[in-house]
């Protein structure tokens, strides 16, 4: 092996996905918390059988597809960091 392919290996060991993982799922799961707040807000609320706007159920349908997919990646993520904060593979 020469030297270029051990520097390869050495990147590719390092960069295996943690901070795509909680850069993304952070983002994601911070849209989620913006737009429920829109549509609590800004979008008319949420009455008893839902939001009383268009704009409010279409913010309804992206919270509620943004924060359980942003709460998973993000907390794998942290995962993935504290395997690798504590010394494993």
């Amino acid at each position: 092996m020469d030297k270029t392919d051990t520097t390869r290996y050495d990147i590719a060991i390092r960069d295996d996905g943690t901070s795509q993982l909680l850069r993304w799922g952070a983002s994601t799961l911070g849209a989620g918390i913006v737009f429920a707040i829109l549509t609590k807000k800004a979008f008319g609320g949420i009455g008893a059988q839902g939001p009383n706007t268009n704009a409010g159920w279409l913010g309804l349908i992206v919270t509620m597809m943004c924060l359980p997919f942003g709460s998973i990646l993000f907390l794998l993520g942290c995962a993935k960091w504290i395997k690798k904060w504590r010394g494993g593979s």
